[in-house]
């Protein structure tokens, strides 16, 4: 093969099929009269590589948002307009998820997050609790980024803050409060919406100031944040993991987290790049919070967002670290391992992350929620930061970074006032490799293969982890 044999040779030797790294190239989106653009058509788009970031903002002449040259947002909903029935979008929209819906239209499923009054309510006709202004909306749009249809999905919750998508088209969503008798979590259909389901509480899951939620696919187990100080890491493994419509009302077991070589921990103490083993202890949900704390489970400053994606479990601390401008964490389940991946040291790198989202092509993105201007900061592989959008309304935090199904339009939400953008531009192609890459976990030490100084630098000329290279090096393709 020669010594000069070059990445795609040795992709196609190895027997893996090559994965584009390549932006795309469709240009600008034209949203018409609309839009509020950030670069016109005319101007020349040279985004650096999406793997690390898309060079700097641009500033928007409306004041709203500023985004890298090249993209293009525009205000699909807002606090006051009205919906498709009459009735006036909610305030204060958070935590979102989005799913392919018919002729290649994406449904969005949003968060509100109101207590008991609002002069913008979410006025559903089935209210879990009559009185409470929370609760979830939907909003079909078309490829063009147009809203066709916006909806109640659920009502009657109190502080609708985040949550997760299922992998069969639901939206959980999770109050984050313990008030007047609300703290759970609820199961969302936009295909049925306000159903007996979603004004039914799935209390195995938990009676604590919930914050997000996600799934592990292959296992059907369940990882939730607390939003509280302190707040601990749950999940919830179903008595039913079909992952089908109905299978979480069955019940399931509520764990927390804890270090296993020490009684008690207090994530203060942790730093970069340090990884804990782990293990789960049963706590009863109608007393969560308490349970952990009194069996000595890990007790971090207050957490945020999560996301699971390629077999790891990521979620942040959002004041925490010596600095306190938070720590994004990544779990993996395989090895019940925790890492604690990145601490952010300066204001200007990344402060108070929220939620959180993989993109298409891999890397870590994030909405902060700190004073002054808040931005969506994305986060590489190899632990690097990049801002990607500043929003320029001060001390009004970004929420629910979403992807379209096909990763042509990222959709997100600025909490006050209450406004949900779609935007458009050239972000990269979708790349399995580099989520690969954003999840790579070291296996417990005894059964970790050995990394010679050849083979670390065959991995680092391949573009490869050092653990794949272990890997086909171990089924016989030779190091160059």
């Amino acid at each position: 093969m020669g010594d000069k044999m070059n990445r795609r040779d040795f992709l196609k030797a190895a027997g893996m099929s090559t994965v584009a790294f390549t932006l795309g190239t469709t240009g600008l989106f034209s949203f018409g009269d609309a839009t509020r653009g950030i670069a016109s058509a005319n101007e020349a788009i040279h985004p650096t590589s999406g793997f690390g970031g898309y060079g700097p903002l641009i500033k928007d002449p409306e004041g709203i948002l500023d985004l890298p040259q090249g993209f293009h947002y525009r205000i699909i909903s807002r606090t006051g307009d009205k919906m498709s029935n009459g009735d006036r979008v909610p305030a204060a929209h958070d935590g979102m998820a989005a799913f392919p819906g018919p002729k290649n239209t994406t449904i969005l499923v949003r968060n509100h997050e109101l207590g008991t009054n609002s002069p913008y309510p979410v006025n559903g006709k089935n209210p879990w609790s009559r009185g409470a202004a929370g609760g979830t909306t939907a909003l079909v749009v078309t490829p063009d980024r147009k809203v066709i249809r916006e909806y109640v999905t659920n009502s009657g919750n109190i502080r609708n803050c985040a949550g997760g998508p299922s992998t069969w088209g639901t939206w959980l969503t999770c109050e984050e409060t313990r008030n007047l008798g609300h703290g759970f979590v609820f199961e969302v259909n936009p295909r049925d919406p306000e159903n007996e389901m979603s004004r039914t509480p799935i209390r195995d899951m938990g009676y604590f100031s919930h914050e997000a939620c996600a799934v592990d696919p292959a296992t059907g187990i369940w990882y939730l944040t607390e939003d509280n100080s302190p707040s601990f890491l749950y999940r919830f493994t179903p008595h039913d993991r079909s992952q089908k419509l109905g299978s979480l009302q069955k019940g399931g077991i509520l764990e927390a987290a804890a270090i296993d070589e020490l009684p008690a921990s207090s994530a203060s103490n942790f730093t970069n790049g340090k990884k804990f083993g782990i293990i789960w202890k049963r706590v009863n949900p109608e007393r969560a919070k308490e349970d952990a704390r009194d069996l000595g489970c890990i007790a971090f400053s207050r957490l945020e967002g999560a996301w699971f994606a390629a077999g790891t479990f990521w979620f942040d601390d959002t004041n925490a670290g010596e600095g306190r401008h938070g720590r994004i964490y990544r779990y993996f389940p395989s090895t019940n391992t925790l890492e604690l991946f990145y601490e952010s040291s300066d204001a200007n790198d990344l402060d108070m992350p929220d939620n959180i989202t993989i993109t298409p092509w891999g890397d870590l993105w994030i909405a902060e929620d700190g004073p002054g201007n808040d931005r969506i900061i994305g986060l590489t592989p190899e632990g690097k930061v990049y801002p990607f959008a500043e929003n320029q309304l001060n001390d009004s935090e970004f929420a629910g970074p979403a992807f379209s199904p096909d990763g042509n339009t990222l959709f997100v939400n600025i909490q006050d006032p209450g406004m949900t953008f779609a935007i458009g531009g050239p972000f990269a192609r979708r790349n399995a490799f580099r989520q690969s890459q954003m999840s790579v976990a070291a296996p417990p030490q005894p059964f970790a293969p050995r990394i010679s100084d050849e083979l670390a630098v065959f991995a680092e000329r391949q573009g490869i982890s050092q653990l794949e290279a272990a890997a086909l090096h171990r089924h016989g393709v030779p190091i160059l």
